[in-house]
């Protein structure tokens, strides 16, 4: 099964991510971070098909994604 991580101080909230997934996994949290933003969360991780859409939307490099133990890296941070 799929593992989405998300960095929550280092997301912005611009929904970017959830709009992206086509399973709907992702939500916008109701806790704010250390940055004063509402963070995407992990809302249902059961039905992530480890597509990577999120991860390659996320403008803040704040999403990892793991397949069977491997780290889909996209971008150096």
């Amino acid at each position: 099964m799929p593992l989405v991580e998300i960095d929550r101080n280092r997301c912005k909230g611009c929904e970017l991510c959830v709009l992206a997934c086509p399973q709907s996994v992702l939500s916008m949290s109701r806790k704010i971070n250390v940055r004063g933003y509402f963070p995407a969360e992990v809302a249902e991780p059961f039905r992530c098909i480890g597509c990577t859409m999120c991860a390659l939307t996320c403008p803040d490099v704040a999403i990892e994604i793991r397949v069977h133990g491997a780290q889909y890296a996209f971008f150096e941070s």
